[in-house]
């Protein structure tokens, strides 16, 4: 079988210029084992910053502080820890099956070959959408956001122009995309960082209001009420907040997107599930807990429906400590943080065509690649949903960008819960065709109760996160929040009604295309050697 492709080297070359290029430390990315496939350039450290920076984005910096209000500093506090359980495992879920059969837009091939097609069909078109139509979202969000310092900018003209940007970066070559997100995500977590610093400061009397400590979990109180008064109010509180801190912590899963260009997936995507985690959850955590220190949960500036830095409550924050210049540094991070979304929007969508398509799901061309392994069809049509964009500008097209929207809101949610399912129907393939998980490059801990868990929350979450329209009802902001929902039925139950596909036998479910033999151990950075399907 031959490592290198034509013009490679083929046979035993490739694996010997591998080897010297390992050894002598060369930085020259692995090259695809056939040309036209998707070239294997991305590093730990580029998972690391790409699901870092797909995950901490405006909301996080712009809908902590309404969370803040809903819950109080204690209830907002658990939430976000809650809800950090629900991701660790959802991702070692993913980790366990991304290392043994690494490959691009893993949740849709993984859901189609352990548990259903139409489950991986539905799933991955609606998870498409989603980025595609945020990559619309993220375009608007720059625009506005640079109107924080013009008022005279035309949106219509920045969009336009970020569209060529983002839509051009993603036709280069994997390494070079992420090396600039790379860039762009640790711009937002050094701001992080920066803010925690500060908070422990102003926190500790640095700031105009003397030593906060935790003055503001006294009074207004450790847990706030939404809604409705009393315990049932501080539950309403806390529960709203998991459902918004489920929203904030989606993004984390794009290290499975993007395992299928990993160098060494064996070694880089356990390495980056870990670092990803624990940082993620570091960082948001952490910056939770100081805000509740810093801004009560009271203060009705939480409130501001402002897209720029005034809406972003570590400018509140500044502001109430006596700090001036903060507010354009945060609405800088701002930009940098709605980009890098712009960047990954078209990365993941256009990833997971190409594994609808790989599984016969989408149309056959969007499969094709350039040279370098770039999937230049699903990257235009990715991109091309970023048009939508221009809706924005007139008022009637504004609401229907928002139900579009809308549809995007729940598709996280809906992932996770399929990747835990997903792990179920991979491990029982497992055990029915006689394959140790001793053998596995990656074995993730506490399964498989871990993916039941995460399942279970994670469909609980998704058919709850509109639950306050049961208490104030009104029709249509029921189809607003469950929208995504119905689709996903739609697409699921149309699927299997049209084609009558069976559900995966564990016997019978494909361990083999893109699997990993074995014995073979790489050294650093080297291809590993692809199983014959």
């Amino acid at each position: 079988m031959a490592v290198g492709g034509a013009g490679e080297g083929g046979g035993d070359g490739g694996l010997v210029d591998e080897k010297r290029s390992s050894i002598t430390g060369s930085e020259t990315p692995p090259p695809s084992t056939k040309p036209g496939e998707l070239q294997r350039g991305l590093s730990g450290r580029h998972l690391n910053f790409i699901a870092i920076g797909g995950t901490i984005g405006t909301g996080f910096f712009l809908g902590s502080g309404i969370a803040l209000y809903k819950a109080g500093p204690l209830g907002c506090l658990l939430s976000y820890l809650f809800v950090g359980t629900i991701m660790y495992s959802v991702m070692v879920s993913l980790g366990e099956m991304a290392t043994f059969i690494p490959t691009a837009g893993a949740f849709s091939s993984y859901a189609t070959r352990f548990v259903d097609p139409s489950l991986g069909f539905a799933v991955g078109w609606l998870y498409w959408f989603s980025w595609a139509i945020t990559y619309a979202l993220s375009l608007t969000a720059a625009g506005m956001i640079l109107q924080y310092w013009n008022h005279d900018v035309n949106i219509g003209i920045l969009i336009a122009v970020f569209w060529v940007v983002f839509t051009a970066v993603n036709y280069l070559p994997v390494r070079i995309y992420g090396e600039l997100e790379m860039w762009l995500s640790m711009l937002k977590v050094i701001t992080i960082l920066g803010f925690i610093i500060f908070g422990i400061c102003i926190a500790g009397g640095a700031g105009e209001e003397g030593r906060l400590g935790f003055r503001f979990w006294g009074d207004p109180g450790p847990f706030a009420e939404y809604k409705v008064a009393g315990a049932v109010g501080k539950f309403v509180g806390f529960w709203a907040v998991l459902i918004q801190a489920s929203f904030a912590y989606q993004g984390a899963e794009l290290v499975g997107v993007g395992a299928g260009e990993a160098r060494n997936p064996r070694k880089t995507v356990p390495a980056a599930i870990r670092n990803t985690f624990w940082g993620i959850l570091f960082l948001f955590c952490t910056t939770i807990f100081l805000l509740g220190m810093l801004v009560p949960a009271n203060d009705g500036r939480l409130l501001t429906e402002a897209s720029d830095a005034s809406a972003s409550p570590l400018v509140i924050a500044a502001v109430r400590a006596g700090v001036k210049a903060l507010p354009d540094i945060i609405n800088a991070v701002l930009l940098t943080a709605v980009l890098s979304a712009a960047n990954s929007n078209v990365y993941s969508g256009s990833r997971i065509l190409v594994a609808l398509a790989e599984e016969g799901q989408a149309p056959a061309f969007l499969k094709k690649m350039t040279s370098a392994g770039i999937p230049y069809y699903s990257v235009a049509v990715t991109s091309a949903f970023g048009l939508l964009a221009f809706l924005n500008l007139s008022s009637e097209g504004g609401r229907v960008f928002n139900w579009l929207l809308n549809i995007s809101g729940v598709a996280g949610l809906v992932t996770w819960g399929c990747c835990c399912l997903s792990y179920v129907g991979f491990k029982r393939a497992l055990e029915a065709q006689g394959i140790p998980r001793s053998e596995l490059p990656y074995i993730s801990p506490w399964q498989p109760y871990n993916a039941w868990y995460g399942l279970f929350f994670c469909c609980l979450i998704a058919l709850t996160q509109g639950f306050t329209v049961f208490i104030e009802w009104d029709v249509s902001d029921f189809f607003a929040n469950y929208i995504s929902l119905i689709l996903f039925a739609i697409l699921w139950l149309g699927h299997k009604i049209a084609l009558r596909q069976p559900f995966v036998k564990p016997i019978e479910a494909d361990l083999a295309r893109g699997r990993y033999l074995e014995g073979d151990e790489q050294l650093p950075g080297q291809v590993p050697i692809p199983k014959e399907a």
